[in-house]
């Protein structure tokens, strides 16, 4: 007789064997390609805006491919698609994991899904529209009259998509603070006593990151940077106020 265990139970019930997990993730994943699929096919038939706001930064661009411009739409269309299939590919991935946890587990990791799924995309669109217009005109002020930029749309969408990646994966902080709390690694204290090491870090991350040499384009990470080192520490003290 097969047993089942509901959602979040504090005591496992049957155990599902191996193949039908692997049949089960294959079902998932079929539907998350087909979701990214559908939508990417509809982000194709506004690629003209897309493309429009991918390059407003910088103003014009140039392929040295014939089929430059067509493969820009294409992972605009591919790279919209994702982000719009978000939402079903969270609910596919719990609908997988949430059977095989305890409710405890289950308390803790759906929050903090959506908190960085939240924090990811609030730290890319602060590049996109803050850091990468900036240091664009900063690049572009090394031009003269007879020295003008020829940018790749290849390299330029490179370029925006990696420093997106990067600042949406920086804002993740606060939710690495909450769990290095939650185990006992850190404490608040430890994160107060180590601000000035954490002023000089957050310094460095952030000429690394940025990709300009000026203080203004470095600043504009730092800040954030810093503000979410505090947010971090609220949020560790908080965790270990709820531990006691």
């Amino acid at each position: 007789m097969v047993e089942y265990r509901e959602i979040g139970q504090d005591a496992p019930g049957g155990d599902m064997p191996f193949l039908e997990h692997i049949e089960e993730l294959r079902k998932r994943l079929i539907k998350i390609i087909l979701s990214i699929i559908g939508f990417a096919i509809v982000a194709y038939f506004f690629s003209d805006q897309l493309v429009e706001l991918v390059v407003k930064p910088v103003g014009t661009v140039y392929f040295r491919q014939p089929a430059g411009a067509f493969m820009l739409r294409m992972k605009l269309a591919g790279f919209a698609g994702l982000v719009m299939a978000i939402p079903v590919v969270l609910f596919q991935f719990w609908r997988f994991v949430i059977p095989g946890l305890y409710k405890r587990e289950v308390k803790y990791l759906v929050p903090v899904t959506i908190l960085g799924t939240i924090f990811f995309f609030g730290g890319a669109g602060f590049c996109f529209f803050g850091v990468i217009p900036n240091a664009i005109k900063f690049l572009q002020e090394f031009g003269t009259e007879n020295v003008k930029p020829l940018i790749d749309v290849s390299d330029y969408f490179s370029f925006v998509f990696w420093m997106c990646v990067a600042f949406g994966a920086v804002f993740q902080l606060p939710i690495i603070a909450y769990f290095l709390g939650r185990i006992g690694l850190i404490t608040a204290q430890t994160l107060r006593r180590g601000r000035r090491f954490a002023v000089i870090g957050i310094l460095i991350v952030a000429a690394l990151i940025t990709p300009t040499p000026d203080a203004f384009s470095m600043m504009l990470l730092a800040v954030p940077l810093y503000v979410l080192y505090e947010i971090s520490v609220f949020v560790v003290q908080f965790t270990g106020v709820r531990k006691e």
